[in-house]
């Protein structure tokens, strides 16, 4: 992932409290820095992947977990976010977000569109989608740029 667009990532999340990364895979980068701003973050993948000290890991399948009434590591979260994730995972992570009311962000795989309704919002080099369903669109998200205070 090129510094500028990672740099756009990590300001466009670091305003919310808790964050969940869906699909950290190998890429742990934005979740590093989030975690260096003070954002508490928490990954998940169906597959173990290490992550840096101060993100917590915790193995999970949104397929899974979006027919669960369990939230798990989604729970208390403002926003969910995912890079790259593909597009069968866009309805249950937006799912999943409604449900514990958390905005849910995400980049796609660079060629996919979005499988539900978005805004879009450019950075350097890629799109971030935003679900027009999110916690935000209803007056309770929390993604407030906080370098601006």
């Amino acid at each position: 992932m090129r510094d500028s667009l990672r740099d756009a990532l990590v300001t466009r999340l670091m305003g919310y409290e808790r964050v969940v990364e869906v699909g950290i895979g190998r890429k742990p980068a934005v979740a590093a820095e989030l975690a260096e701003h003070g954002v508490e973050v928490v990954a998940v993948d169906v597959h173990d992947f290490p992550v840096p000290e101060d993100v917590q890991f915790v193995h999970d399948d949104v397929f899974a977990r979006v027919d669960s009434s369990e939230p798990g590591p989604y729970e208390a979260v403002d926003a969910i976010y995912a890079l790259n994730i593909p597009v069968e995972l866009h309805r249950p992570t937006a799912r999943i977000a409604r449900r514990v009311g958390a905005d849910f962000l995400f980049t796609t795989l660079g060629y996919d569109e979005p499988s539900i309704p978005v805004s879009r919002e450019s950075l350097p080099g890629d799109t971030l989608f935003v679900a027009d369903d999110s916690a935000r669109d209803r007056g309770r998200g929390r993604g407030l740029d906080r370098s601006q205070e």
